[in-house]
């Protein structure tokens, strides 16, 4: 699974309940209550708003010829944030505010959401120039 090979690793309990929620999508193509009241513990109502942006299939793995990828979230507001999973962040001011100032939650929904739709396999996929990718982040970090 793509969560587990990140540089960054996440905490065990979440490694492991991803991990689990894969091998149930193999074995019966749904994922177990059970999995899902997990989810809901351990993110409160991130874990719902995280699924509904998988449901809308709100997330695009952009991937250059370098090798290097991102993914683009389109909120629940209508903007687009820009999460990089390798290290487990996000341009979305509740990442900002509640993971790093705080540190009172482990996520924000946009970024559950991207490691939800790896899981699920409903990532959308889009291939641009190394040339765009530089754009795509310059943008973001010249509107922070």
């Amino acid at each position: 699974m793509a969560v587990a090979s990140s540089a960054v690793t996440l905490p065990a309990v979440v490694e492991e309940l991803l991990s689990e929620m894969a091998a149930a999508l193999r074995n019966s193509a749904r994922i177990p209550d059970e999995h899902l009241l997990s989810l809901k513990f351990v993110f409160g109502s991130s874990a719902l708003q995280a699924l509904d942006l998988v449901d809308r299939q709100s997330i695009t793995l952009i991937s250059s010829p370098s090798g290097r990828h991102v993914y683009q979230v389109l909120g629940s507001s209508g903007k687009m944030y820009t999460c990089l999973a390798s290290c487990h962040y996000c341009s979305c001011p509740a990442f900002a505010f509640s993971v790093l100032r705080k540190s009172d939650s482990l996520l924000c929904k946009h970024l559950l959401a991207v490691y939800l739709s790896q899981v699920m396999g409903t990532c959308q996929q889009l291939s641009v120039s190394d040339k765009q990718l530089t754009d795509i982040l310059m943008e973001k970090k010249q509107e922070t």
